[in-house]
């Protein structure tokens, strides 16, 4: 890692982070769970969903919808970000119509992706409501986008990264949110 890469959560602090957001969600639809959808986007989304599920599955008694969107073909920079894009399949085997959807994301940053994920979602049908959850929110909107159900705020510069990796992903044997420093603009 570079000496300019931060770990800034970890291991367990990032479970904690998830059951407080699968405890959010429970507190505003447990309910209405027969209504209660969730949507990971790839990939790291699906990561996190899965968990949120498992959590909320075991707590509410019932196995909440899930499913899976890819966003490639909905990017507002498609032509110009990605020579040859690949297209993860996007799963999406529930009715969309009249659910409460948790849109799912491992970070927050410009509100892009869950603007394309939105319109993923709305061209399989009209849900009741959209709401979004992400592990990490480090601002910088350039839509005015903004998620529900947080983990953990974080104040970057607009060029660092934030890198959420999960041990599904099998880089890591510890869930890591590493914050990458960009370079200082003049």
């Amino acid at each position: 890692m570079k000496e300019s890469n931060k770990v800034i959560l970890k291991g367990e602090e990032i479970r904690q982070l998830i059951s407080q957001i699968a405890e959010k969600i429970i507190s505003r639809y447990g309910k209405d769970a027969d209504r209660l959808s969730l949507v990971g986007i790839r990939t790291g989304g699906v990561y996190l969903m899965e968990r949120i599920h498992k959590i909320l599955k075991k707590k509410l008694k019932t196995d909440i919808p899930k499913g899976i969107v890819d966003i490639t073909l909905y990017r507002d920079d498609i032509d110009s970000s990605l020579s040859k894009p690949e297209v993860g399949e996007t799963e999406l085997l529930f009715d969309v119509n009249d659910k409460y959807i948790i849109l799912i994301d491992d970070v927050l940053f410009t509100g892009r992706t869950i603007r394309a994920a939105i319109d993923v979602i709305i061209d399989f049908g009209r849900p009741k409501k959209i709401e979004v959850a992400v592990l990490v929110d480090r601002g910088h909107r350039e839509i005015p986008v903004y998620a529900e159900f947080v983990g953990y705020r974080i104040e970057t510069r607009e060029n660092d990264r934030v890198n959420v990796v999960f041990t599904e992903e099998g880089k890591r044997k510890e869930d890591a949110v590493i914050l990458e420093k960009g370079e200082k603009k003049l």
